[in-house]
């Protein structure tokens, strides 16, 4: 059960495993793109390559769902970013379990969006963590975890292709794990939960009195989505790459600072930041002087 571009590794690595895959659940198609034409989900597109049955229902609880699950009569569910919670009643049809992917440290950010805000809280390190599944949102029993640390410069979508592939690996070992019978279910501390909602477009939005390190994070974090973005008076200014200055400034957040032609440097709450890469009312993103020489920025306007 998987339906983005993160799910495909591990349906990948478990048909060259040699595992019995009886089928595939995904998401249904939806509308996408300007012409909103109707898209198969990722894993739908590798399931058909593959040649599995796959299933695509709008919700998991129907009768009918359920039924057509328990005819299969599986041993495993493996769940990796499926986008439906799973109600007991489905859990309960595997013969073994259903084993979840989750690309976080758990307890740590439970829920829909863990790598994106793992990036905007700063943390050095994240990894994936394999876990038998129970009724709550994340909160069943841990089996294996892997740890990695998360680059300087790494992107949210840098870190989702890393943690894709380490999963995939993750899951292998967990079900060799499960065949011999070295796996050990380990209870999550609950006290130590921290949850990771899915992001809203409003979340992209930068907050110029936040300290310079913080709003680099955020920038790394939303993209490629929602995005960072700021506002020159009625302009939309999207933000895809900037760095961190440690620099005194005395004038409020959100100030562009004077600085040398084809820079452009921003007051923070605390120090300052250089934007190296933008897009604006053109639509195309560009590095930050080819930006400025179709668009001015004089020095002390104020953004946002």
């Amino acid at each position: 059960m998987g339906t983005p571009d993160f799910s495909v590794p591990p349906l990948r690595t478990l048909h060259d495993s040699g595992h019995e895959v009886l089928a595939v659940v995904t998401q249904p198609d939806r509308p996408k793109g300007r012409g909103r034409k109707l898209t198969p989900p990722p894993v739908k597109r590798a399931a058909m390559r593959y040649g599995y049955p796959i299933f695509q229902p709008e919700k998991v609880q129907t009768k009918v769902f359920c039924r057509q699950m328990t005819q299969l009569a599986p041993d495993l569910f493996i769940v990796v970013a499926f986008g439906q919670i799973l109600p007991q009643r489905l859990l309960n049809i595997p013969g073994i379990g259903s084993i979840n992917v989750h690309a976080s440290l758990l307890p740590r950010y439970r829920g829909a969006a863990p790598i994106q805000w793992a990036i905007i809280n700063g943390d050095r390190e994240t990894g994936i963590t394999t876990m038998m599944m129970d009724k709550g949102m994340d909160t069943g029993d841990t089996l294996l975890m892997e740890k990695t640390k998360i680059g300087p410069d790494e992107t949210t979508a840098d870190l989702h292709n890393r943690l894709s592939g380490i999963g995939a690996r993750l899951l292998m070992r967990t079900l060799e794990k499960l065949q011999d019978g070295s796996l050990v279910r380990t209870p999550q501390d609950h006290r130590q939960a921290t949850h990771a909602p899915m992001l809203k477009k409003k979340d992209g939005k930068i907050d110029w009195s936040m300290p310079a390190e913080r709003i680099e994070c955020l920038i790394r974090g939303v993209t490629p989505w929602p995005g960072a973005y700021t506002f020159s008076n009625d302009m939309r200014l999207k933000i895809f790459k900037a760095s961190t200055l440690e620099r005194e400034v005395s004038v409020p957040p959100g100030t562009i600072l004077e600085c040398f032609p084809g820079e452009l440097r921003v007051a923070t709450g605390k120090s300052a930041i250089a934007i190296q890469e933008i897009q604006g009312g053109s639509g195309k993103r560009l590095p930050i002087d080819d930006f400025l020489c179709g668009c001015r920025l004089p020095d002390g306007t104020c953004l946002g």
